[in-house]
C-alpha cells in the first residue's frame, strides 16, 4: 500500500495546479491593485477637468 502511494502523482499533481492557481491569483490582485490606482487617478483628473469648465 507505501509503494503504491508513492508510485502515484495525483496527488502532486493536484497540489502543483493549486500552487499554480494561487500564484496566478496572487499576480492579477498585485495589477489589478496597482493599474487600480492609475485608473482612480485619470477618472479623477477628467472629473477635475469637467468640474472647472462648468
Amino acid at each position: 500500500m507505501i509503494k503504491r502511494l508513492v508510485r502515484e502523482e495525483e496527488g502532486q499533481t493536484l497540489v502543483e495546479y493549486g500552487l499554480l492557481v494561487a500564484l496566478i491569483a496572487l499576480v492579477v490582485i498585485a495589477i489589478l491593485t496597482l493599474l487600480g490606482t492609475k485608473v482612480r487617478n485619470l477618472f479623477v483628473r477628467v472629473n477635475t477637468s469637467i468640474a472647472s469648465t462648468t
